[in-house]
Order: structure tokens, then C-alpha cells, then sequence
């Protein structure tokens, strides 16, 4: 059995200070949240070996106590550091690279590749992927500035409302590591957090609006809203709806009382917007229909209330199902489907609009002004890669990734039945969109991963446990 999973960040700063910060083991603590103590046992060369735990509730102890340490497997000065921990029958293998970023001078990327094998990684496996790369984002933030990354004034400062949740800490942690001044709006401040924190209810001005000063160089992205992954009753579909609407509409009270408008505000929505579209074809020209009250009747609402907002640009991206490890529906798919339960749901036939994580970056830096070579028009944006797949086509590649046999099909009624024992909406899985963006690829956009097995490859790998 095996697993692997890799993560990317840019950051504005030179590649020798990021890697000087990776050679000093006795730093991996300072960065990555999810380990609690770590150090060499001498200067950082190829076999020298280094005590690391991770920082796990109950499991900390055990590791602690049990794991053999870490060995420095190669060791490229200025570039690559691979590190390998023995487990019975097999290793757990972190492997860090750093290198200078083509597309913007001065910033490096930097690429984390974690990978288990033996037996016991199917255990093992989920434990290390939530110490050394769920909140990836956050990592990489801490590392840059460890490496020396500071604020650049010249560049835009956002304002993200919604910017702790899975998404929002994904685009936080790439924006302020690129240098931009970040500002999270939130009910719940959360102290480790490595971003400035301004208390927010979603619903008043009080206490908040300056942070939307200076407006001119202020971006606003509007991230805010409850989850979607409840049942479909009329409590819960009219919390969804005030939970999107009564934010926008406070962001857009705030902006009114501004000295000048916003330099761009980016306005959150979902491609479940056009309800269940069946064989349709959507982009941004397609009209919107009256459609099921959990998609349409929240997602209408929500776009209807950013009218009236004082920006240079406002864009409204239209997010189909992001790709990411971590992000909940993601990892339930795939716990699905280790589980042998990765067949089709009903039909198969529905089709699901997807992109990956790092492309729905690029065209939120892109609806923000400051992703090199495209300028997007102001209006509605669909953030989807270019080709959709039916569900059973989904199905059936994160079965092949995760080396699971074919798995029989949901029949509806189970599915609904499922959906009520998981307090979830069976709507969300039988129900599809064929959406495509129009507008992305004629503003000179090009998407790193445009098809689903590449996208899968560079989530999953050959994760076989």
C-alpha cells in the first residue's frame, strides 16, 4: 500500500533564504503547524537523522514516544531536501524543493511532496496528511516569513470576508505569501492563524469598515456564507440564503461610505446557480433559471445582493466543485471510495463541472487584477475547467487513482436515504451541470490542469491505500 500528496505556494522571497529556513530542521516546528517539536542531530547532510513529532491530539504522545527518526535521505544545497521516516515494513518520505519562479522574478516556488508506503500506511496515511499538509496555505505563509517575506505596500491589499473557512484560508495564505497586505473578516478570530484578524457579525458595519481603507488600493473578496452540506428543509435553505445574503449586503453598506471606490471587489457564487441543467450546455451567456431552492434560491439572492457595490470591478465567479485535498466534499469522495463505495451515484449520467484548486487560485488573482498576462471583463466569471465529466466517469478515475475495484452503482432511494442518515442534501450528488467559462480562455487564461486524470495525478498520485 501506498499514498502520496503534493502541495505548491509561491513566495515573495529568494529561494536560498526559503531553503535556508528548510535546512534548519530545528525550525519545521515554527512553520508547519501540525508538527510540535523537531531537530537535527547535527549539521544537515545526507544520512544525519533528526527527531520530529507530530502535533496531533493523543497521537502526539504516541509518536513521540514510538517514531524512529527522521533521516536525511538526499540533499541538494539550495534546491531539495528529502527526508525519510522508517515505519514497520515501510517509510514516510517528505520531500521539500525550492525554485526560483519563472513567471514572477523574485518569488520562489515552493513544492511539498509527502508519500507513505508498507502496510501500515493506510493508517498512518490520513494522520501524517493532516499534520504536514492540511492547512498547507497557512504553512507555506509562516515559512515565508520565516525566509524574511514582508508586506508590499505597492501591491493591492485584500480584504477577505469568509477567509477562514477551507477556500478562504487556501487563497489567504496565497495571496499574503505573493506579499499582499491580507485582512480576514470573521466571527470567530482564531489566534494561530498567521493573517491580521478583523471581528465582523456578517450583518453591521460597526467595527470593521476601515479596514476597507485605503479604498483605492482595497479588494474586497467575498467568500462568506454557511456551508451548502446540510438538509434541504425551508429552516435550513433560508439560513443558507441570509447567511450569503446579509454579509454581501453589510460588505456593500461599507463600501458606500467609503472616500472612493474599491480598486475590485470578487464576488463568490457557485455554478449551481443554473439548478440541475442535464445535457445543457452552460457558460457566462447562459440565462439562469428558477431551479431547485437550495441552488438557484440561494444562489440568486446571493449575486442579486453585491448590486450596489462601490468598486472599479466587480467580478462574480460562478465555482464549480474545486478539486483540493482537505477540501470536505473531496475527502469524502475519496473515503468513499477507499471504503469500496466509489460507484456512480444513481445514473452516472449528471455531469460535474470541477476545477482544480490551483487554477481556482489563478482566476481569483485574476478577477483580482494581478495574475501576469490575463485581464478579465467585469460581470459573471465561470471558474470550471474546460472539460466536464459525468459523475460515473468521476467515479470511476478516483477508483482507478485509489486502486479500488468497480464498485456497483447508488441506486436514488439509497442515496436519499444516506443523505438523511448524513444530514446532508441527496440533491448535491444527483444533480448536474455541464458549465464552462467562456470568458477565461478569450482573456488569455490557461489552465494548468484542463482535464480530470491530470488534475487526479496531481492530487492523488498513486495513492493505493
Amino acid at each position: 500500500m501506498s499514498w502520496n500528496q503534493t502541495n505548491r505556494a509561491v513566495l515573495a522571497a529568494a529561494p536560498d533564504a526559503v531553503f535556508a529556513v528548510l535546512a534548519d530542521l530545528d525550525q519545521w516546528g515554527r512553520w508547519c503547524g501540525g508538527v510540535s517539536e523537531a531537530g537535527l542531530d547535527g549539521p544537515v547532510r545526507v544520512g544525519q537523522t533528526a527527531g520530529m513529532a507530530l502535533d496531533i491530539p493523543v497521537v502526539r504522545h504516541v509518536h513521540r514516544a514510538t517514531a524512529p527518526p527522521v533521516r536525511v535521505r538526499a540533499l541538494e544545497h539550495g534546491t531539495r531536501i528529502v527526508l525519510e521516516q522508517p515505519q514497520p515494513g515501510g517509510s514516510l518520505t517528505i520531500e521539500w524543493t525550492v525554485t526560483a519562479d519563472s513567471r514572477e522574478p523574485g518569488h520562489t516556488l515552493f513544492t511539498q511532496r509527502l508519500a507513505g508506503r508498507g502496510p501500515l500506511s493506510f493508517g498512518m496515511g490520513p494522520v501524517a496528511r493532516h499534520a504536514l499538509a492540511s492547512d498547507f496555505a497557512m504553512d507555506a505563509l509562516r515559512l515565508w516569513r520565516l525566509a524574511g517575506g514582508v508586506v508590499d505596500p505597492n501591491l493591492v491589499r485584500v480584504v477577505v470576508a469568509g477567509g477562514s473557512g477551507t477556500l478562504g484560508r487556501r487563497l489567504v495564505g496565497d495571496l499574503a505569501a505573493r506579499g499582499h497586505d491580507v485582512v480576514v473578516l470573521t466571527r470567530s478570530p482564531q489566534p494561530h492563524l498567521p493573517v491580521r484578524q478583523a471581528l465582523w457579525d456578517g450583518v453591521t458595519v460597526e467595527g470593521w469598515a476601515a479596514e476597507l481603507e485605503p479604498a483605492s488600493r482595497t479588494a474586497v473578496v467575498n467568500l462568506a456564507g454557511r456551508l451548502v452540506d446540510v438538509r434541504p428543509t425551508a429552516a435550513n435553505i433560508a439560513s443558507l440564503r441570509s447567511s450569503r445574503v446579509d454579509s454581501t449586503r453589510a460588505l456593500v453598506r461599507a463600501s458606500s461610505g467609503l472616500t472612493a471606490p474599491l480598486a475590485a471587489w470578487v464576488q463568490a457564487s457557485t455554478t449551481a446557480i443554473y439548478s440541475d441543467a442535464g445535457e445543457t450546455e452552460i457558460d457566462e451567456s447562459s440565462p439562469v433559471p428558477v431551479g431547485l431552492p437550495q441552488m438557484t434560491g440561494v444562489a440568486q439572492p446571493w449575486e442579486d445582493s453585491v448590486q450596489g457595490a462601490a468598486a472599479e470591478h466587480l467580478h462574480i465567479l460562478r465555482t464549480s466543485l474545486v478539486l483540493d485535498r482537505g477540501a470536505p466534499v473531496v475527502d469524502r469522495l475519496v473515503a468513499l471510495t477507499r471504503a469500496g463505495l466509489g460507484g456512480s451515484i444513481g445514473t452516472g449520467r449528471q455531469w460535474i463541472s470541477w476545477i482544480h484548486i490551483d487554477d481556482w487560485l489563478a482566476v481569483a488573482r485574476a478577477a483580482l487584477g494581478i495574475e501576469p498576462g490575463v485581464r478579465l471583463p467585469d460581470g459573471v466569471v465561470i471558474a470550471s475547467a474546460p472539460f466536464p465529466v459525468r459523475n460515473s466517469e468521476l467515479m470511476a478515475q478516483l477508483r482507478s487513482r485509489l486502486h479500488r475495484p468497480w464498485s456497483p452503482p447508488t441506486p436514488v432511494p439509497l442515496m436519499r436515504l444516506g443523505a438523511v442518515l448524513l444530514r446532508t442534501d441527496a440533491a448535491l450528488g444527483l444533480t448536474g451541470r455541464r458549465a464552462t467559462s467562456s470568458v477565461l480562455p478569450a482573456s488569455g487564461f490557461e489552465f494548468a490542469h484542463p482535464r480530470l486524470d491530470g488534475a487526479l495525478d496531481d492530487l492523488l498520485g498513486a495513492d493505493q491505500g
